[in-house]
C-alpha cells in the first residue's frame, strides 16, 4: 500500500488529538478568576471546569469540589459536557477504526480497498470530533469574553480564558489535520488503483503473427436443403 507515511502521520495526529480531547474534558481550567482591580496581592485563584470547581490559595493548597447537583447546572455547562463526552467517544472509535485499516493489521485480511475505506472513515470521524470539540470550547470562550466586557457583571464574577480552552482549540486543529491526512490517503489510494488497473470495459485487441490482428477464421459455407 502506497503513501504509508501519510496514514501513519494521520493516525499519530489522531491519537494526540484524542489525548488532548480527553484532557480538555477533565481539566478544571475552563474559566479562571480575573484580577481586574488594582490589588496586586492575590491570595486565591478560582478554576471552573466541566466537572468541578477548584480554589488555589497562596500557591500552596488546592481544594477541588465536584458539582453536587446535575440539574442545577446552567444549560451551557450541560451542553458542553454532553458534546465533550460524545467527542471523546467518537475519537476513540475513530482511532480503533484507523488501527484496523493499517497495513500490518489483518482484521480485513489482505483486502487493500477495505483498508483504504476504513482509513477514510477514520479520517471523517476525526474531523467530526474536531468540530464537536470546537463548538463547546468556542461557545464558552464567547460567554467569558462577553461577561468580561459587560459592565453589569460584578468584578468578582468576571472570568478569563483558561488553559483548557486553548488546549481544546489545539486538539481540534490536530484532529482536523489528522483526519484530513487520512481522507487524503484514501483519495490518493483510489486514484492509484484506478491508474494501475484499466477500466473493465477496455479491451486490448489481440495481435497475431502478422501484426495486423488475429487472422480471420473462414466460415463453413452453409448448405440449404429444399
Amino acid at each position: 500500500m502506497a503513501f504509508y507515511p501519510l496514514q501513519v502521520a494521520g493516525l499519530v495526529l489522531g491519537f494526540v488529538g484524542t489525548l488532548g480531547t480527553l484532557a480538555t474534558t477533565l481539566l478544571p481550567q475552563w474559566r479562571v478568576s480575573a484580577f481586574v482591580g488594582s490589588n496586586i496581592i492575590v491570595f486565591e485563584r478560582i478554576w471552573e471546569g466541566l466537572w468541578m470547581n477548584c480554589i488555589r490559595q497562596a500557591k500552596v493548597t488546592l481544594q477541588c469540589k465536584f458539582y453536587s447537583s446535575l440539574l442545577a447546572l446552567p444549560p451551557v455547562l450541560e451542553a458542553a459536557r454532553a458534546l465533550m463526552c460524545v467527542a471523546v467517544a467518537l475519537s476513540v472509535v475513530a482511532l480503533l477504526v484507523g488501527v484496523c485499516g493499517m497495513k500490518q493489521v489483518r482484521c480485513t485480511g489482505s483486502n487493500q480497498r477495505a483498508k483504504a475505506y476504513l482509513l477514510g472513515a477514520s479520517g471523517v470521524l476525526f474531523i467530526l470530533t474536531g468540530i464537536l470539540v470546537l463548538i463547546p470550547v468556542s461557545w464558552t470562550a464567547n460567554i467569558i469574553i462577553r461577561d468580561f466586557y459587560n459592565p453589569a457583571v460584578h468584578v468578582g464574577q468576571k472570568r478569563e480564558l483558561g488553559a483548557a480552552l486553548f488546549l481544546g482549540w489545539t486538539s481540534a486543529a490536530v484532529l482536523s489535520v489528522g483526519g484530513g491526512l487520512l481522507c487524503g490517503f484514501c483519495c490518493c489510494n483510489r486514484k492509484e488503483r484506478g491508474l494501475r488497473y484499466p477500466a473493465p470495459g477496455y479491451c486490448v485487441p489481440p495481435t497475431g503473427p502478422r501484426g495486423a490482428g488475429a487472422a480471420a477464421v473462414p466460415r463453413k459455407p452453409s448448405t440449404s436443403y429444399v
